[in-house]
C-alpha cells in the first residue's frame, strides 16, 4: 500500500504518549514528555499577575514531510526552553501536528473541515493544559464551588470565543495563512453546539463564560443531546424541522470520561427493610456518561468545566438470544430506551411516551449531577466527611424548573444512601440549593401527572409527598385557624400537590373548623332574630295582637307542600322521558407543582429583571412571598461582552479602545459611559457609521447566500430574531410591515420615497415543533416576504427576510450589524430577555414595551434612546377584562390590516385560523390574549418617530452610542458578582 503524505512512522507514532505536563508560575517549562527525544510538544505560560498576557509554547518535531512546514517550526534545546508568546510558527506546527496524528479525515488533504479540527485540537492542547491545573487547585483548595444545573447550554461555536480568550486571536490567524487558510474560514466550519435553543440556553453559557472570566470556582451540568432540537428549514409551506447533525463529525472540544459513571434508576417499587429504611429497587437502570467540555475565562487561566451527560445500558443488557433468533428490535430495546433519554432537546410531550421522556431528561440530569456533586464532596473531604458542611462546599443552582428534581434526589441519596434522619437531610438540602425563574407565564410554570411521576419516581414521590406535609404545616403555624376561608385559600394555592387529599388529620381539623363556623353562624342568627323580635316588641305593641305574622310559616309550609307534589305528578308524567343522569365530570388530574417545590425546597428564588423579579413576588408566588420574603431577590440577566462585542463586533471593540484609552473595558464594562462625553463628537460618529455598515455589507451578502434575496446596505436593518412564540410577538411585527407596504402602495414613486425610510426587516428564529400558531406565523413572515420582495414598484424601500436556523452564529453576524431591534412582547410577560442586551450593547435602537429588561435597559440608556410603545404590565389585566365584557373597540387601521391580508395580497393561504387569534371577546386561541389589537396604533404612530429620527443621521448615530454606552449594567460579569455574594456565597479563587 503506497504511503500518503501522512504517513506515521512507529516513531512519530509513539508521539501520541506526549501528554503529561507540569505547571510553573515563575515563567517556567510546562513540558510533555515523550517517549522519543525528536518528538516534542511542549507549551509554556507566563503570568506574574492575573491578567497578565499568557505565554505559550508549542513544539512538534514529529514527521512533517513538507519542506516548508518544517522551515516554519520553533526548534529549541530543552536548555533553552523559555516562556515565550506562541508565534505562528510554532502554532503551525502544532496545528500540521494534529493532522497528521490525531486525524478525524483521510490523510490526502488539508481541506476546511480538517484545518478546523487540527486547529481546535491545537487550541485544546492550551486548554487542557489550565483546564487540569483549575480542577487540580480547586481539589486542593476544597473551597465552596457553585454548580449550575440547566437543560441548555446555547454555547455556540467555540473556536473563536477560545483563541480570544486566550489572546491568541492573531498568531492563529497567521499560523493559518502559512497552511493557506483563512481563521474566520477555518472557524466557519465548526456547527454551533446544538444543546440549546433560546434565552435560557444562551444565559447559562454567558454565565458559565464570566464564571471563568471572574475566577469563581463552579461547573457546569447539562444533558449531550445528539440530534438537539432541530434544524429549520423555511419552505413554501413554513417551517420544517430536521434534525440537527452537529455531532456527525465529531466534536473536537469534549474529551468523554469513561471513568465517570453513575447508574440511574426509573420505575420499580420502593421496599422497607427490617430496620425501617427504605429502599428503591427493581425497575429500569441504565448508566450516565461524564461528556467534559473547557470552558475558558478571559485572560485568566482559570478554565471551568462543562459537564454533559450522555445515557448508556451496560453491554450485558443486549439481549444476544432474541437478537440471534432475528429479534433485533426487542433485543436492541434496553440500549435504545437508554440512548433516546439524550436524543432530543424538548420532544414533544402530547403523547404519554413523551412526558416520560422528558421526565427521564429531567431525572437523569438531576441525578447524574447530585451523585457526581456528592462525590467529589466526600473525595475532597479525604475521608473526613462532614455532611453538616456540605452547604458550606456545595451551592446548586437550579436554572428555571426543568431541575426541580434536584430537591427530592438530594434527599434521597443523604437519607436513602448516607443514613442522614428528615430533619438532618431537610437542612443541608435547602441551604444547598437555589432557584431561578425565568416566566410568569402560568402554562410555563411546570407541572407533572401525579400518577406519571409515581409510576417512573416512586421513591421521589414518597419524598415530595413529606415535603408537602411539612408545608402544610408551615402554612397552618403562619395563618393559624382563626379563619379558615383564608386556609383553605392558601393550602389550594401553595400545595406542591394539586387536586390531592390533604393529610387525614388537616382534614379533619378544617371539617371541625367549617362545623364550628357553621355552629357560630346558626347561634348569631338565633341572637339576631330575637333582638328583632324585642325590638319589635317594644317598638309596636299592635303586631302581639296581629296573627298574620304567626300565619305566615304556615303558609309557607302549605306553599312548599303542594309544589312538593305538582313535582312529584310531573315525574310520573314524564317518567317514561327521564333518561339515564349525566356522569358526573371527571375529577381534576392529580398533578405536582414543581415551581413550588423549588420555591419550598430552596434557600432563595430569584427573578431576571426589576419588573420581573416584582412581579414573581406581587402576583406568581405572592403567597410564598407573605411566608418566606428572605427568600426573594432580583438578579437582572446580563450577556458576557467577550463573545458579544469584543470578538463578534472587533471593528466596534476598536473604536470603543481607541476612545476611551483602554481595552479594559472588556473585563469592566462600566468604563463604556465614558463614551458619553465624546457622542457629539464628528470623528467618533464617523467611524461608528462607517463601523455599522462594514456589519451591514457582511449581513447582505450573507442574506443572498441564505435566501436569495438581495438587499441594500444602505437600508436600516431592523431585526426581531429570537423564539417564535405569540407573546413575543413577532405578528405585530409583520402586521406592522404589512400595514407599512399597503400604505406604499396606495402612494407614487414620488411620496413613496418622501414619507418612508428604507428598511430590511430581518427575522429569525425557531417555532416549537408542535406549536401550530407559531408556525403559522413563521409561514405568514415569508408569505409577505415572498410578495413585497418581488414587487418592482417597491424595490429597495422595504424588503422581509426570514434568515433560516437562527443560531448563535448568525446572532453573532446579525447583531453588529443592527440599527432597530424589536423587543415587543405584551408587557408582563418577558420575564427578561438577553437579545435586547446585545444589541444596545453593539450601538443598536431598541424599539419595544416595558416589559423584562427593557425597562432598565431604557432607564441606562436614556429614555430619548429607547422608542417606547404599547400597554403597561399594570394595565393588561383591565384590558383583558374589558375585551372580555366585548367592550374593545379595534382601531381601524388594524382592521384595515386584516382585511388586506384575507385579501389575497399574500397569496392563497387561508390566514383566517391565524387573524382569527386576535378577534372574538372569548374563548382558547381567541379574544387577543397578547394584545397585538390594542397595541397595533401606538406600534405603528412608534414606528413613524424611528423614521423621522433615521433620517437625521447625527442623530441616530448618537443614539447608536448611547445605547453601547449605557448598556454596561447589562454584563453578565455584574449578574455573576451578585449570585456568587447573595445567593452561593462563592469566593474568587484565583489559578496560581
Amino acid at each position: 500500500m503506497a504511503a500518503s503524505s501522512y504517513s506515521a512512522t512507529p516513531t512519530a507514532m509513539r508521539a501520541e504518549t506526549l501528554t503529561r505536563c507540569c505547571y510553573s508560575t515563575t515563567s517556567t517549562l510546562i513540558g510533555f514528555g515523550s517517549l522519543h527525544t525528536s518528538s516534542k510538544l511542549l507549551f509554556t505560560t507566563s503570568s506574574d499577575s492575573r491578567r497578565a498576557k499568557r505565554s505559550l509554547y508549542v513544539k512538534s518535531a514529529s514527521s512533517v514531510p513538507e519542506q516548508a512546514l518544517q522551515d516554519t517550526s520553533t526548534r529549541l534545546d530543552e536548555g533553552d526552553l523559555v516562556s515565550f508568546t506562541p508565534d505562528a510558527a510554532s502554532i503551525a506546527s502544532s496545528i500540521k501536528y494534529h493532522a497528521e496524528f490525531t486525524p478525524a479525515f483521510s490523510p490526502e488533504k488539508f481541506e476546511l473541515p480538517k484545518a478546523f479540527f487540527a486547529t481546535a485540537q491545537s487550541v485544546r492542547d492550551a486548554l487542557i493544559i489550565n483546564w487540569n491545573a483549575t480542577y487540580d487547585y480547586y481539589e486542593k483548595k476544597n473551597v465552596k464551588q457553585a454548580y449550575y444545573l440547566s437543560m441548555e447550554f446555547l454555547q455556540g461555536r467555540a473556536l473563536l470565543n477560545a483563541v480570544g480568550n486566550l489572546e491568541l486571536t492573531g498568531a492563529y490567524g497567521e499560523a493559518l495563512k502559512k497552511l493557506g487558510h483563512d481563521l474566520e474560514n477555518v472557524a466557519s466550519q465548526e456547527p454551533d453546539a446544538a444543546l440549546g435553543n433560546g434565552g435560557l440556553g444562551r444565559l447559562a453559557s454567558c454565565f458559565l463564560d464570566s464564571l471563568a472570566t471572574l475566577d469563581y470556582p463552579a461547573w457546569g451540568y447539562g444533558l449531550r443531546y445528539k440530534y438537539g432540537l432541530f434544524k429549520q428549514c423555511i419552505t413554501k409551506d413554513g417551517q420544517e424541522e430536521v434534525a440537527e447533525d452537529w455531532l456527525e463529525i465529531g466534536n473536537p472540544w469534549e474529551i468523554v470520561r469513561n471513568d465517570v459513571l453513575y447508574p440511574v434508576k426509573f420505575y420499580g417499587k420502593v421496599v422497607t427493610d427490617s430496620d425501617g429504611k427504605r429502599h428503591w429497587i427493581g425497575g429500569e437502570d441504565i448508566q450516565a456518561v461524564a461528556y467534559d467540555v473547557p470552558i475558558p475565562g478571559y485572560k485568566t487561566k482559570t478554565t471551568i468545566n462543562l459537564r454533559l451527560w450522555s445515557t448508556k445500558v451496560a453491554s450485558e443488557l443486549l439481549d444476544l438470544h432474541a437478537f440471534n433468533s432475528g429479534e433485533h428490535t426487542a433485543a436492541c430495546e434496553a440500549q435504545s430506551n437508554a440512548e433516546k433519554i439524550c436524543y432530543i432537546l424538548y420532544p414533544g410531550d402530547e403523547s404519554a411516551e413523551g412526558k416520560i421522556l422528558r421526565l427521564k431528561q429531567q431525572y437523569t440530569l438531576c441525578s447524574a449531577s447530585l451523585q457526581d456533586i456528592v462525590a467529589q464532596f466526600e473525595r475532597r473531604s479525604q475521608g473526613q466527611v462532614k455532611w453538616d458542611e456540605f452547604p458550606e462546599k456545595v451551592a446548586v443552582q437550579m436554572n428555571d424548573t426543568h431541575p426541580t428534581l434536584c430537591i427530592p434526589e438530594l434527599m434521597r441519596i443523604l437519607i436513602d444512601l448516607k443514613g442522614m434522619s428528615w430533619k438532618e437531610a431537610w437542612n443541608i438540602t435547602q441551604r444547598t440549593v437555589a432557584y431561578t425563574n425565568h416566566t410568569v407565564l402560568p402554562e410555563a410554570l411546570e407541572k407533572w401527572s401525579y400518577e406519571l411521576m409515581q409510576k417512573l419516581l416512586p421513591r421521589h414521590v414518597e419524598i415530595i409527598e413529606m415535603i408537602d406535609e411539612q408545608l402544610v404545616d408551615d402554612i397552618l403555624s403562619k395563618y393559624g385557624t382563626s379563619n379558615p376561608e383564608i386556609l383553605v385559600q392558601k393550602l389550594n394555592t401553595m400545595r406542591i400537590l394539586e387536586n390531592i387529599d390533604l393529610p387525614a388529620s388537616v382534614t379533619d381539623l378544617l371539617v371541625k373548623l367549617q362545623e364550628n363556623k357553621a355552629d357560630d353562624s346558626s347561634e348569631s342568627l338565633e341572637v339576631d332574630d330575637s333582638s328583632e323580635s324585642l325590638e319589635a316588641d317594644d317598638s309596636s305593641e299592635s303586631l302581639e295582637a296581629d296573627d298574620s305574622s304567626e300565619s305566615l310559616p304556615i303558609h309557607d309550609e302549605a306553599v312548599d307542600e303542594d309544589n312538593e307534589h305538582e313535582e312529584e305528578e310531573d315525574i310520573e308524567k314524564n317518567k317514561d322521558a327521564i333518561t339515564e343522569p349525566s356522569p358526573p365530570p371527571p375529577p381534576p388530574p392529580k398533578m405536582v407543582r414543581m415551581a413550588n417545590l423549588c420555591v419550598v425546597g430552596g434557600h432563595a428564588v430569584n427573578g431576571v429583571a426589576e419588573i420581573h423579579s416584582d412581579i414573581v413576588k406581587e402576583e406568581v408566588f405572592n403567597d410564598f412571598y407573605e411566608l418566606w420574603p428572605e427568600k426573594f431577590q432580583n438578579k437582572t440577566n446580563g450577556v458576557t461582552p467577550r463573545r458579544w462585542i469584543r470578538f463578534c463586533n472587533p471593528n466596534l471593540s476598536d473604536i470603543i479602545t481607541k476612545w476611551i484609552g483602554t481595552e479594559d473595558w472588556v473585563l469592566k464594562t462600566e468604563k463604556l459611559a465614558e463614551l458619553r462625553k465624546f457622542v457629539d463628537i464628528e470623528d467618533l460618529q464617523i467611524e461608528w457609521r462607517r463601523a455599522k455598515r462594514s456589519n451591514k455589507t457582511k449581513v447582505a451578502s450573507f442574506i443572498k447566500e441564505k435566501t436569495g434575496y438581495s438587499v441594500n446596505a444602505d437600508a436600516m436593518f431592523d431585526i426581531q430574531v429570537k423564539r417564535i412564540h405569540e407573546y413575543k410577538r413577532q405578528l405585530l411585527n409583520i402586521l406592522g410591515i404589512v400595514y407599512r407596504y399597503k400604505k406604499m402602495k396606495e402612494m407614487t414613486a414620488v411620496e413613496r420615497q418622501a414619507n418612508y425610510v428604507p428598511r430590511v426587516c430581518i427575522f429569525g428564529g425557531k417555532a416549537f415543533a408542535t406549536y401550530v400558531q407559531a408556525k403559522r406565523i413563521v409561514k405568514f413572515i415569508t408569505d409577505v416576504g415572498a410578495t413585497i420582495n418581488h414587487d418592482p414598484e417597491i424595490g429597495d424601500l422595504l424588503k422581509v427576510v426570514f434568515i433560516p436556523d437562527y443560531n448563535v452564529s448568525v446572532a453573532e453576524l446579525l447583531i453588529p450589524a443592527s440599527e432597530l431591534s424589536q423587543h415587543i412582547s405584551t408587557a408582563g410577560m418577558e420575564a427578561s430577555g438577553t437579545s435586547n442586551m446585545k444589541f444596545a450593547m453593539n450601538g443598536c435602537v431598541l424599539i419595544g414595551t416595558l416589559d423584562g429588561a427593557n425597562v432598565e435597559i431604557r432607564e441606562e440608556v436614556g429614555e430619548d434612546n429607547f422608542f417606547l410603545f404599547g400597554a403597561k404590565a399594570h394595565e393588561v389585566a383591565a384590558l383583558r377584562k374589558e375585551r372580555a365584557e366585548g367592550k374593545f373597540v379595534p382601531d381601524k387601521r388594524f382592521v384595515e390590516v386584516k382585511e388586506f391580508v384575507r385579501s389575497g395580497a399574500f397569496g392563497s393561504y387561508n390566514y383566517d385560523e391565524l387573524l382569527g387569534s386576535l378577534e372574538g371577546n372569548e374563548g382558547f386561541g381567541r379574544a387577543d390574549y397578547f394584545l397585538v389589537g390594542k397595541d397595533f396604533p401606538s406600534y405603528i404612530e412608534c414606528q413613524e418617530k424611528v423614521d423621522e429620527a433615521y433620517r437625521d443621521q447625527k442623530r441616530w448615530t448618537g443614539m447608536s452610542i448611547l445605547n453601547t454606552a449605557g448598556s454596561y449594567k447589562f454584563s453578565s460579569d455584574r449578574t455573576i458578582h451578585e449570585y456568587a455574594r447573595d445567593i452561593w456565597n462563592v469566593q474568587h479563587l484565583e489559578i496560581p
